[in-house]
């Protein structure tokens, strides 16, 4: 679409001006030529670095790295608090340590093992927990990406959907 407005309106429009320009030898032409081409150039490249900036996070085994706790910001309320206080998990050197805590105690731990997969250029979390496991972890999370950040999504048998986030747990006041 945008090459056909560039064929046929800015190619002959920059044409016509130019014509003009040449027959008259008036400077103010050439003057709206340069504006006009300097502006296009100038929102192509605004373009350009808007759609970077917006691009979803491309994502690497690395990246999932760090602590997880309960975004309480999704479902706001008495049970995203008592998630929060009791379930919280790390991934480093390709180990993933699950805990069940009452507030900063923690009652049990759950490890296993991390791997991802590349499927569309994004990597993917693939969780292979040591049995038994926790009802959290039966299944792989669903990740959602955005420019950047993002958030697991685990699939809880009792709770439906968990969401964890990237963050160190804090106590609720």
């Amino acid at each position: 679409m945008a090459f056909l407005f560039f064929l046929f309106f800015l190619v002959p429009l920059t044409g016509i001006m130019i014509f003009v320009w040449w027959k008259t030898n008036n400077k103010v032409f050439g003057k709206v030529i340069g504006y006009f081409w300097l502006s296009v150039i100038g929102l192509i490249i605004l373009s350009l670095v808007v759609e970077k900036l917006k691009a979803k996070k491309i994502l690497k085994k690395k990246d999932y790295y760090g602590q997880y706790i309960i975004d309480r910001d999704f479902f706001p309320g008495k049970q995203a608090d008592w998630q929060y206080e009791t379930f919280r998990f790390k991934i480093n050197n390709d180990k993933i340590y699950f805990y069940v805590t009452n507030h900063d105690k923690i009652v049990r731990t759950f490890s296993g093992t991390i791997s991802t997969t590349a499927p569309y250029g994004s990597e993917r979390l693939i969780i292979n927990m040591e049995q038994p496991t926790i009802h959290v972890l039966k299944t792989n999370p669903t990740v959602y990406r955005n420019a950047w950040s993002f958030y697991l999504v685990f699939h809880s048998d009792k709770f439906n959907n968990m969401y964890f986030k990237k963050g160190n747990w804090k106590p609720i006041n």
